[in-house]
């Protein structure tokens, strides 16, 4: 099966997840708010779908003939999982072997689809260059200009000539000119960046929109800086992933690629940048970020734009990390570090933006090996684990409700939580607080001593009862856990046969037995 974009959205067309919308569109005012409600207006995640607009306009009355996918690549998880082409209990394996066995790429020779038409030299600014495209307004009402969101920049170390590709924002400033916000100082791209300043060098770097779908999934994720993302990609797909030299940098780029914004970020200078609004659910106020100085664009013909839905999550950039992240912590707990009791990981995704607050799920754990997996996942990554909660098999952990049910009846607070300082994590939206002044609260809230069963009927007579719900017409029901009566381990057989009794209408058999166990005082 083709990787490309085009054959992902033919995909999701035909499996009835794309909403092809040809009425008008503002792209400043309208579009993502369009598809924000799909996300704020309580859809389910198997609902979600991605959205193609067709009939792109702005608030000055342009029309653009690109047309704009957005969650076209991770709107849900079913939509993810057809990008990776795998089903989605495959996806954690899919990822393990990769990562350990990545597949360098191949460079071909043009003309490829990505260089069908290009845009260099004094050509450039003439066409209109980055003002060519239909880049959204974000957030409308409070970021300050279109900014590329589901932009894949590739860079290399000057050092060592690894290649990095990493998705960052950026401001769209002029024709020639926008910016990118590095995530962190730690990044692979903000390292090549520093080093080139050392040596008084400007850093080539290209900039990819509309990416194999492959592509975006590897470049979205966090990986060691001697990794190359395109060829993890290469590996999630089984082949190497394919790629053209640049026109003007000394890059090389997916050859599938709907778009290619060549240039150099520069070294000599900073630029205001933002407000934006973020996926930690609160709008990033100005800044300073690196510019890039564009030399060159090519492009497909008919090129399809794409634009990532963030902000405040549940969204598309936090899906497109989630789905191969919780099956990463996974793998790393159980075959990592050997904690083998750990069955699922579960980020909190819904306004936390995943990666603060993680819920481990264990199958009969002893206290020892809790403890040592809570603090493991806090440590698995400086972005990961503020909040970590450890709770039992029986508790879905993608069920809030499940988790506080946990909380308030397998939980001592003050034997059962552990505040740990020291780790350099998530705080007040940007603000830089000192690794000493934050810390992880580790929590232990599975079950140690028997308790009574759950009280809620036997499976049987739920499943039974849910026969005659439908068979009545009444409306449809999505079962939430727990939906049946389990036992805890405080139970008896004379107990579940004086149940048993009750059901069979013979509890005064019950009632002629007490008789004989009166207590006199």
């Amino acid at each position: 099966m083709s990787r490309d974009l085009r054959a992902h959205i033919a995909t999701l067309e035909r499996e009835g997840l794309l909403c092809r919308v040809d009425h008008p569109i503002n792209k400043d005012t309208e579009m993502h708010p369009l598809v924000r409600w799909q996300y704020r207006g309580g859809i389910p995640d198997s609902e979600r779908k991605a959205f193609l607009f067709t009939n792109v306009t702005d608030s000055r009355g342009r029309s653009y003939d690109a047309p704009v996918l957005v969650a076209g690549l991770a709107g849900s998880r079913r939509i993810y999982g057809i990008g990776m082409q795998c089903a989605l209990d495959e996806v954690g394996e899919r990822w393990e072997s990769a990562l350990a066995h990545p597949l360098e790429p191949k460079i071909v020779e043009g003309p490829a689809p990505a260089q069908e038409v290009v845009h260099a030299g004094a050509d450039l600014e003439a066409w209109g260059g980055l003002l060519n495209f239909p880049t959204p307004i974000s957030t409308p009402g409070w970021d300050n200009a279109p900014y590329l969101t589901s932009a894949h920049f590739i860079t290399k170390d000057p050092e060592t000539g690894v290649r990095n590709a990493g998705n960052y924002r950026g401001q769209i400033k002029s024709a020639t000119r926008c910016a990118v916000r590095f995530s962190g100082r730690g990044c692979d791209a903000a390292i090549h960046w520093q080093k080139a300043k050392d040596k008084g060098e400007h850093l080539p770097v290209a900039i990819v929109i509309g990416a194999p779908p492959l592509v975006s999934f590897a470049a979205v994720q966090r990986m060691p800086i001697e990794l190359d993302e395109l060829a993890v990609a290469g590996a999630l797909g089984g082949k190497p992933l394919e790629l053209v030299k640049c026109k003007t940098v000394d890059l090389e780029v997916p050859a599938d690629s709907e778009v290619v914004i060549e240039g150099f970020i520069r070294s000599d200078y900073l630029e205001p940048e933002g407000p934006f609004g973020e996926s930690t659910g609160f709008v990033h106020q100005r800044t300073e970020s690196q510019m890039v100085e564009v030399t060159c664009i090519t492009h497909r013909k008919n090129p399809i734009w794409t634009s990532f839905i963030s902000q405040v999550t549940p969204s598309e950039s936090s899906t497109i990390k989630v789905v191969a992240y919780e099956p990463m912590i996974l793998n790393f707990l159980r075959n990592t570090c050997g904690v083998k009791s750990v069955v699922k990981v579960v980020m909190h995704e819904a306004l936390s933006n995943i990666r603060p607050v993680v819920f481990l799920q264990f199958s009969n754990p002893s206290e020892g090996e809790v403890w040592r997996a809570l603090k493991l996942a806090s440590s698995f990554h400086n972005g990961v684990g503020k909040i970590v909660i450890a709770v039992n098999e029986d508790i879905e952990p993608e069920s809030l409700d499940a988790i506080m049910w946990s909380l308030a009846y397998r939980m001592t607070p003050h034997d059962d939580v552990q505040i740990v300082r020291g780790f350099r994590k998530v705080g007040p939206p940007f603000r830089d607080v000192p690794a000493m002044d934050n810390s992880v609260m580790l929590i232990n809230a599975t079950l140690r001593d028997k308790l009574p069963p759950v009280s809620l009927p036997k499976r049987e007579f739920m499943e039974r009862s849910l026969e005659l719900w439908r068979k009545l017409g009444l409306p449809p029901v999505t079962p939430q856990a727990p939906w049946y009566g389990y036992s805890l381990g405080e139970w008896w057989d004379e107990l579940d046969e004086e149940a048993l009794l009750a059901t069979q209408s013979r509890w005064t058999e019950t009632g002629e037995k007490n008789l004989g166990q009166r207590t006199f005082i």
